[in-house]
């Protein structure tokens, strides 16, 4: 069995670190071209440097713009009227207790987790309906389904992401589009190193030691007892993104090692 995507566009939003560019990576292993895009222009076109490194016979296309803002979007739209693959993964988190989190703050992770997914998606979806021939993939979590209670915020985004997935694979039944959500767990990534690191200059522990006691403390459910590796959830998204996956559509795809123990 070989997972193809050659000669199909393909666009990762937020994807010049972590999930995105490992989604990047193993979409252009496959054979897909790939937007790769970041806030400056500087990171996009340095994460395309070292995704050619990666992957010498990839083709890669740096597409700076702030996917957060319908500015944003207008702007990115215009560089890249039509795709074939479309992966929402732009994304942000961070820990904040409920009382804390100001309307600001709900406002700003609505507008990047949820409305550059929705946007996007408005614009590539009926151009797909009409060639019978898409991917869409929701980049979500696993905190869709088991909110974190010092990340409210952020779960809540998730599960609108889940929602949003499903009811735009109901929306598109039968024209040979898929739309999906990933549901990746705790992953390896800058942005998780870096509240690993928070966390240990404010307990005074290690780095390595927050992050040996993140899994039995906070997600002692998990199955392989560890954190995922970026290219795991590349993995998964490059398949449900190729021909190979035409009967997986309106799933919510678990990466998140076991942790979830809903059957649905």
């Amino acid at each position: 069995m070989k997972i193809s995507n050659t000669g199909k566009l393909a666009i990762v939003s937020g994807s010049t670190l972590g999930i995105g560019f490992a989604i990047a990576q193993k979409l252009a292993e496959t054979g897909a071209e790939v937007v790769v895009n970041g806030r400056t222009e500087a990171k996009t076109k340095e994460a395309c440097s070292k995704l050619s490194t990666l992957v010498p016979h990839g083709q890669f296309l740096p597409v700076a713009g702030d996917l957060g803002s319908g500015a944003g979007v207008a702007e990115f739209v215009k560089k890249i009227p039509r795709a074939d693959i479309l992966v929402n993964n732009l994304g942000i988190f961070e820990e904040k207790n409920f009382e804390d989190v100001t309307d600001e703050d709900w406002q700003r992770f609505f507008e990047i987790n949820v409305m550059s997914g929705v946007r996007l998606t408005r614009h590539y979806l009926p151009e797909m309906v009409k060639k019978r021939w898409g991917r869409v993939a929701f980049i979500a979590s696993e905190s869709a389904l088991n909110i974190p209670p010092n990340m409210i915020h952020y779960g809540f985004t998730k599960t609108a992401q889940v929602a949003i997935a499903r009811g735009l694979a109901e929306s598109v039944a039968g024209s040979g589009v898929t739309v999906n959500s990933i549901l990746p767990g705790p992953t390896r990534t800058e942005g998780v190193m870096e509240m690993f690191r928070a966390q240990a200059q404010k307990t005074g522990k290690s780095v390595e030691e927050v992050e040996k006691n993140f899994i039995p403390e906070h997600r002692s459910s998990s199955l392989i007892q560890r954190l995922i590796e970026p290219e795991e959830v590349g993995n998964m998204v490059a398949f449900v993104c190729s021909d190979l996956a035409s009967a997986t559509s309106g799933a919510s795809l678990r990466v998140e090692g076991g942790l979830l123990r809903h059957l649905g």
